[in-house]
């Protein structure tokens, strides 16, 4: 093993110790689609359609989702060439500049910790749908338990719950395609034909700006498919199954989407009052279950509660899974405490583990401040992180391949290569920066700006710049010249 001089991770502390290769190409399949198909289909889908109607809905996802799609390949040529636990977080810090590299870690690692408080929080109220006399916190208490004990047991257990956990969201995903599309050609009810498609303002609602409005909800729903970067640190022939995983995944999320949304858009009027009170507390106007329900299921509702429950128990799986690789990363890089570098006999950073978990307890803030008012701020702050994550994706992205040519490397070299480059980074960079700006705009547009609603919405960027501004300085870090980045492959297999 090389050491850290060119900076070069170093992924083991000895011969016994060290992060276990043991995800299949199923596993990433499903991690990546785990991360990415939760509330915000199950759930926030009746929002987006009753905001922008069915066709506004449609070019949302679909301009959000071919952002996405340039992000992963461009995660993916990067993933492929250098498969490492950090990921991005260490792509930024080799390509780009240290001090945006340690801001980009932390800043995902806090990313998924408090989505998975978001995660538990929304597993406590999914079961007062059943349960509604017993305290948020019990079944909070009880999911974080059940999370920290999939992640702490292994590698191979986190990648065979995930596995199981994304099936059941797929296969549901899948019937109500067909159950849609049964009633859509008039099969188990009258055929509404294209009449909510027309109706009122329908197909596009409010224009431009309402499509705008949702580019936010659309950009939630699909993060987690970048976790699939993080994952690659530990699967089985990842030149071979990143790329791979990468292809398929994106087309079925989009698949997924873009097809629940067309089933919506037919089946359900925009101006369904159902669509917009729709959410993970009043989940019998879900607009799956509404489908559901008019295709004849009997316990529609308690079917789709357990449903949205796997989801967001996969979700916080995911979470608790990524953040503590990330941690663990930036433990090994000299970014974080050494403590948080050491791992089990399974290959499992427990310190990272339990530090990350021990976020996980912000989700019991539900018994001082009202499940609700908790809930959506979590998940304010958890998206804005997301997008910046992103963001770092395009720029090392950028630099990576830069940086390759002017060291006069042949692309031949790359496992895996993006497509459209330089445009695929740069139009991912752009929309995401559009998306970070209009993160809460309806807050400045009202008679008066609404600073609770700015600090709820905006607050990752001040702490993300004071995070890289005060690394920077205390550490004197500059950006990379291009013929000085670190392209070297050797690390820990």
């Amino acid at each position: 093993m090389a050491d850290n001089q060119n900076n070069n991770v170093e992924f083991t502390s000895n011969k016994d110790q060290h992060l276990k290769r043991t995800l299949k190409a199923r596993h990433m399949n499903m991690i990546a689609l785990g991360g990415a198909i939760g509330t915000g289909l199950f759930v926030a889908g009746g929002e987006v359609v009753s905001t922008a109607g069915p066709g506004g809905a449609l070019v949302a996802y679909g301009l959000i989702g071919l952002m996405v799609y340039f992000l992963m390949t461009s995660l993916g040529e990067m993933a492929t060439y250098l498969p490492i636990p950090g990921s991005f977080g260490t792509y930024a810090k080799r390509y780009v500049d240290p001090a945006f590299g340690f801001a980009l870690g932390w800043n995902y690692w806090f990313n998924w910790a408090i989505t998975l408080a978001a995660e538990v929080l929304a597993g406590a109220l999914i079961m007062k749908y059943w349960f509604p006399d017993v305290p948020a916190i019990v079944w909070s208490a009880l999911f974080l338990l059940i999370l920290f004990g999939l992640n702490y047991l292994s590698t191979r257990s986190f990648g065979e719950s995930e596995y199981v956990f994304s099936s059941i969201k797929v296969i549901t995903v899948f019937v109500f395609l067909f159950c849609g599309s049964m009633l859509i050609f008039g099969i188990g009810d009258t055929s509404p034909g294209f009449t909510n498609w027309t109706i009122g303002e329908a197909p596009f609602v409010g224009g431009w700006e309402s499509i705008l409005a949702i580019f936010m909800v659309a950009g939630f729903s699909f993060q987690g498919t970048e976790l699939i970067g993080v994952a690659a640190g530990e699967a089985e022939d990842p030149e071979k199954n990143v790329p791979k995983a990468i292809n398929s995944i994106f087309w079925r999320i989009l698949l997924f989407y873009i097809g629940a949304f067309t089933v919506i858009g037919f089946l359900i009027p925009y101006t369904d009052p159902n669509l917009l009170n729709a959410s993970v507390e009043n989940v019998s106007i879900s607009p799956f279950t509404l489908v559901f329900d008019r295709f004849g299921f009997a316990f529609a509702a308690s079917f789709i509660n357990a449903i949205i429950l796997t989801a967001v128990l996969s979700a916080g799986n995911s979470g608790l899974y990524s953040s503590t690789r990330m941690l663990y990363a930036l433990a090994k890089e000299g970014q974080a405490p050494k403590i948080f570098g050491k791992l089990n006999k399974r290959g499992v950073p427990v310190p990272a583990l339990i530090l990350t978990t021990a976020i996980g307890l912000f989700a019991f803030l539900t018994s001082f401040i009202g499940e609700g008012t908790a809930y959506t701020w979590i998940v304010n702050i958890s998206g804005l992180c997301g997008f910046i994550a992103w963001v770092g994706i395009a720029v090392s992205h950028y630099r990576f391949r830069r940086a390759f040519i002017a060291q006069g490397r042949d692309l031949s070299e790359l496992p895996y290569k993006a497509w459209l480059f330089p445009v695929g980074p740069i139009l991912a960079f752009i929309l995401c920066v559009i998306i970070i700006a209009g993160q809460n705009y309806s807050a400045f547009t009202g008679d008066t700006i609404d600073w609770y609603g700015v600090s709820v919405a905006y607050i990752g960027l001040p702490i993300f710049f004071a995070v890289y501004l005060g690394y920077k300085y205390i550490k004197k870090t500059k950006l990379v010249p291009l013929k000085e980045v670190n392209l070297d492959r050797d690390f820990d297999k």
